[in-house]
């Protein structure tokens, strides 16, 4: 039987608007222990920013990140895929184009995320991948 996204996708979603500053949004991925959050603007997917485009765009340009907002360090051109799509299609396509993490969408407005640990959970829980993406986070 063929598995869909819809099947594996994170559904809880956490969002800001554009305009939220990358230390709210740095201090937002702290509390959630998470490492990408999705960029919504009137209920339409307007990009993605993670841990990484934190460090690389932010951090490493210097200046004062208090000043920086999210939508200057988010990635606007994003993969994405439909909750009906299948697993094997997003497999696919995160290792065409060497992403961790996609956004699903239904036109475009997100429903949900699949990412690396989303897929290893699912296909091989008992891998190292399958294991750590499983585990409870660290305090």
């Amino acid at each position: 039987m063929t598995q869909h996204v819809r099947d594996i996708m994170t559904k809880d979603l956490v969002t800001v608007a554009p305009l939220t500053s990358v230390v709210d949004v740095a201090q937002l991925m702290r509390r959630e222990d998470i490492g990408d959050v999705l960029v919504v603007e009137d209920g339409h997917l307007r990009g993605m920013v993670t841990d990484r485009d934190l460090v690389v765009r932010v951090m490493a340009e210097g200046g004062n990140p208090g000043d920086r907002t999210v939508a200057s360090a988010c990635s606007e051109d994003l993969l994405t895929v439909g909750p009906g799509d299948t697993v094997g299609d997003v497999i696919g396509l995160m290792r065409e184009h060497a992403v961790r993490r996609v956004p699903v969408v239904e036109g475009d407005r997100p429903v949900g995320i699949v990412s690396l640990g989303d897929l290893a959970i699912e296909r091989d829980p008992g891998s190292a991948l399958g294991d750590i993406s499983a585990a409870r986070p660290d305090g």
